[in-house]
């Protein structure tokens, strides 16, 4: 006998990725329309939560309880007509348990998969005719499921489901409060149970809303009651991804260990050894480059604001897997993981200011400031200014998805009054700790760079290096997008936490192995190259996003287009500066162990 609050949440659609508030539209509406409180990653993916007029009350079903009649204007009808046709889905919330339409799969006998939300009519012709009518669904048979305690009697909501018809309500005499409808009365048990006389959308036309409500005993219990959203795909294409990913890193590790035991064991033993003079002369290959390998790269300023962002980044995701792999960050905590990974990304700004000022003193470099204060400000810039034109674009569209001023104001201050002070004072404690020493020294003069092979052209290295992180990568990318963009749920931390280690591995060892034949064909350039080498698999991320697009995606709209590759981009480029690093760090350490081990007078 518990009142149940019912909340409506956005429209959303697949085909435009414009959210829209519910009362955009002219439904029925409570006396008083309250918001619900949201957390920073709600508003920010357009979630508009608030009170529904409908009335449940726990365990009395209800049969054809008229919500309310509205007529419909020339303009109310153009705003149901695009909406139809942009296939928005109306979501709502009942004990923090999204609606679900439960869809019959017809090629497996017990699986019902389930849609989020319901759509909020269709297009349509009758029999017989070829002109496209627009029907809105105007009664909604919800079902309620409850898992009764046996201690205590008491019953908890395991789950919130819906049958949405549309149906051409009629009544005899003068509409009033109290009029009985002729098509749907309990009295007379006349049921809705399909959508054979449906409601046109049509100017000056009534519509009129009702529902049905009833509920069902279910054996799920409360602390399961997600299991069913959430085991949507099976599980044999992720370990498949995973074995396949494996596999190129056992092909990687082989080619490293090979790398270091042959040849850095045979170089190194026989470099000690005073050898004839025909020997010295052979002697090509890496260690001639030793008194430059460590010779500051240009532009070791901006290699320097790249690795710390890259660092920052590196935190931000590791510890953010952590949490979600120990399952802090289930879905029912809506935007929850989107205001761990903006908390995290601002808390590790202190790593950022740390190693970019550190690897600056390394370079001899004196203006530290100047460095923490690059890496401070200028990815998240970047970012931000994107951010800004697609925001611009979805308040011109008028959408929920739109950020509110109050919301980018706090963005603004996490960034300003935490992230900022946080890289200063992580680049002032980098600074002041003692600069690593170059394991060989450097020669005064640069040595001429001999002619290099076609294959060992700086563009078509770097390309081929970040196709292995990629490949690593690509098939768990599939479901993140799918469920990025096509409103799903995604769990699979787990799967994603292992690929993501893959990713570091494979990222690390495709550099080392790409940078070992560099150094043996005397170019000794590899600062740069080391970063964007694994760094490149953004470019391929970015690629990827494009083919999905064009593929998956129902898109058809210029501004939902825009908003799509705007924040691809922002994800490739963040995966380019996060892959990057982990090379650069990967071949630091590298030529550092090689050139460490050599005598050399």
């Amino acid at each position: 006998g518990d009142p149940l609050k019912v909340k409506v949440n956005k429209l959303t659609s697949i085909k435009t990725q414009l959210p829209y508030s519910y009362y955009s539209l002219p439904f029925c509406t409570p006396e008083k329309i309250v918001d619900s409180a949201e957390n920073l990653g709600e508003v920010l993916r357009g979630d508009r939560i608030e009170n529904s007029p409908y009335a449940f009350t726990m365990q009395e079903p209800q049969l054809c309880t008229v919500l309310c009649r509205i007529m419909i204007d020339a303009k109310t009808a153009k705003q149901f007509k695009e909406k139809i046709d942009d296939e928005y889905r109306v979501n709502m919330i009942l004990d923090n348990l999204p609606l679900v339409v439960p869809i019959k799969r017809l090629d497996q006998a017990s699986n019902t998969v389930y849609q989020l939300g319901y759509h909020i009519g269709l297009k349509g012709q009758y029999a017989g005719n070829k002109e496209e009518k627009y029907f809105i669904h105007n009664h909604l048979a919800f079902t309620v499921k409850y898992h009764r305690d046996l201690q205590t009697g008491s019953s908890r909501i395991v789950g919130f489901e819906v049958k949405p018809y549309s149906i051409k309500h009629e009544y005899e005499g003068k509409w009033s409060e109290k009029t009985r409808l002729t098509t749907c009365d309990p009295h007379m048990k006349r049921m809705v149970v399909n959508s054979n006389t449906p409601l046109e959308v049509e100017v000056n036309k009534e519509i009129i809303f009702s529902y049905d409500v009833e509920y069902q005993e279910s054996d799920v219990k409360w602390a399961s009651r997600w299991d069913s959203y959430l085991l949507m795909s099976d599980d044999q294409i992720h370990w498949f991804s995973i074995v396949n990913s494996l596999m190129i890193v056992l092909f990687l590790t082989g080619m490293v260990a090979m790398i270091m035991l042959r040849t850095l064991y045979r170089d190194i033993s026989k470099y000690n050894e005073l050898e004839t003079q025909e020997e010295a002369l052979e002697e090509t290959g890496w260690k001639l480059v030793h008194g430059d390998v460590f010779r500051p790269p240009s532009n070791s300023d901006l290699l320097c604001v790249y690795v710390g962002t890259g660092v920052q980044f590196l935190g931000m995701v590791l510890v953010t897997m952590i949490f979600a792999v120990l399952g802090f960050l289930s879905p029912s905590n809506r935007g929850g993981l989107m205001t761990a990974m903006l908390l995290l990304w601002v808390s590790m700004g202190i790593f950022a200011g740390y190693a970019s000022t550190n690897l600056y003193k390394m370079f001899k470099g004196a203006e530290w400031k100047k460095i923490a204060a690059k890496t401070a400000f200028m990815f998240p810039a970047i970012v931000f200014v994107i951010f800004f034109v697609l925001n611009a674009l979805i308040w011109g569209q008028k959408s929920s998805g739109a950020v509110p001023f109050g919301t980018m104001f706090a963005l603004v201050f996490l960034w300003f009054g935490i992230s900022v002070p946080l890289v200063i004072v992580g680049g002032y404690v980098g600074f002041k700790k003692p600069a690593m020493e170059d394991p060989v020294k450097t020669n005064k003069i640069p040595r001429q760079i001999p002619e290099q092979a076609w294959y060992m052209n700086p563009i078509f290295s770097i390309l081929i290096g970040g196709i292995l992180p990629f490949g690593a990568v690509f098939i768990e990318l599939f479901f993140i997008l799918t469920s990025i963009w096509l409103n799903q749920f995604y769990y699979m931390f787990g799967f994603l936490f292992l690929v993501f280690i893959i990713l570091l591995i494979t990222c690390a060892e495709i550099t080392i192995v790409l940078c070992y034949f560099q150094l043996c064909s005397e170019d000794y350039k590899w600062w740069w190259r080391s970063y964007l080498t694994s760094g490149s698999s953004g470019l391929y991320l970015f690629l990827y996003a494009a083919f999905y697009f064009f593929t998956k995606l129902e898109i058809t709209k210029l501004v939902s287009g825009l908003l799509y590759f705007g924040y691809m981009l922002i994800a490739s480029y963040a995966f380019f500066v996060l892959t990057g690093t982990i090379g650069f760090y990967a071949c630091f350490c590298f030529t550092r162990l090689i050139y460490s081990s050599l005598k050399i007078d």
